[in-house]
């Protein structure tokens, strides 16, 4: 890298940051609901494994369309 493309962004530049989500409760509240399946009830772990790849896919799916929004300029790509 040159020493150009190592120099700090504009001083007026915006900063993205995700916007408040209820998500990670959720995704930890699913995971205690599995672990506690394993111990007491199967169909205590099949809920908590179903609501923790729901959240996860959501939560993907949440970053992945904040992602698009963001201008050309910041794109990961």
């Amino acid at each position: 890298m040159s020493p150009a493309e190592r120099q700090a962004p504009p001083a007026g530049e915006e900063i993205h940051l995700p916007g408040p989500t209820i998500k990670p409760l959720l995704l930890s509240v699913a995971i205690t609901l599995a672990l506690v399946g394993l111990t007491f009830h199967k169909a205590v772990l099949v809920i908590g494994v179903v609501l923790t790849v729901v959240v996860i896919v959501a939560w993907i799916a949440d970053t992945r369309r904040d992602i698009a929004e963001l201008p050309l300029e910041h794109s990961p790509h």
